[in-house]
């Protein structure tokens, strides 16, 4: 049985979990000694809807190649960019406490246009492309751009909700709310078809392969530093906001 952990925020920064780094160790679990599954041990609050679609793509590649079935269990939270993991699942099982769905788009960031303002700095931005500039922090915000951007957050919405229909199929509850971002635990979650069943990995991986089934686990490689217990600036900036993702569900 081949485990693979996905643990924590889903990031192009190359700290988090991302398609470069996990790819390669996805398709080492699937390809080394036949498993009998694929196993995805999720706790994550999302992140990049690019590296959540880039890696759920893939481990749908490599199951179908090996042939073999995939089950997700969701320890704390698989919310968003997470959820997105889960539904690469042919099964998702949850605690009775664990935190699903937030099946929808977020975009955060700053304005610092009236810091800049009392210290008597001059913003100078010079393009070639009216859309070049679009929601400068140091600039004031434009309808336009909010507007546009909008219809970016949409398009990715769209594409969310179409994934997850595709994998949840008939399994979804018929409920207006499910695809506004709104989160359900345990047995809630359950009843809107978001998971299948309470269930934890080794009794229930035991349950249905038997009590000789035999647990390979895989995961992401720290660098010889963090092994150490060393951390960089850039290693501490990624565990803030890490931990700043989890808050969001109060984890």
């Amino acid at each position: 049985m081949a485990v693979v952990r996905l643990q924590g925020q889903i990031s192009n920064s190359g700290t988090g979990l991302d398609d470069p780094g996990m790819g390669p160790v996805i398709e080492k679990a699937v390809k080394r000694g036949k498993p009998k599954a694929l196993v995805l041990q999720i706790n994550s609050p999302g992140g990049s809807p690019v590296q959540s679609s880039l890696l759920a793509a893939r481990i749908r590649r490599v199951a179908k190649e090996q042939d073999i079935p995939v089950f997700a269990f969701v320890e704390d939270v698989a919310a968003s960019g997470g959820y997105w993991l889960a539904c690469a699942a042919d099964e998702i099982f949850i605690d009775e406490t664990s935190i699903v769905g937030s099946i929808g788009v977020i975009s955060a960031g700053f304005g610092f246009v009236e810091l800049i303002d009392r210290y008597g700095v001059e913003r100078r931005v010079h393009t070639a492309g009216e859309s070049k500039s679009m929601m400068d922090p140091f600039r004031p915000q434009k309808e336009e751009d909010v507007a546009r951007l909008d219809r970016l957050l949409g398009d990715i919405h769209q594409t969310f909700i179409a994934h997850v229909k595709s994998r949840r199929g008939d399994k979804l509850a018929d409920n207006p709310d499910l695809f506004t971002g709104e989160i359900y635990i345990g047995d809630g979650a359950i009843r809107q078809g978001l998971a299948d069943g309470i269930g934890h990995l080794v009794p229930e991986m035991k349950r249905r392969f038997g009590d000789d089934v035999r647990f390979r686990r895989y995961g992401k490689k720290r660098g010889l530093l963090q092994r150490f217990g060393i951390s960089l600036l850039g290693d501490a900036m990624a565990h803030v906001e890490d931990r700043a993702a989890f808050a969001r569900f109060g984890l």
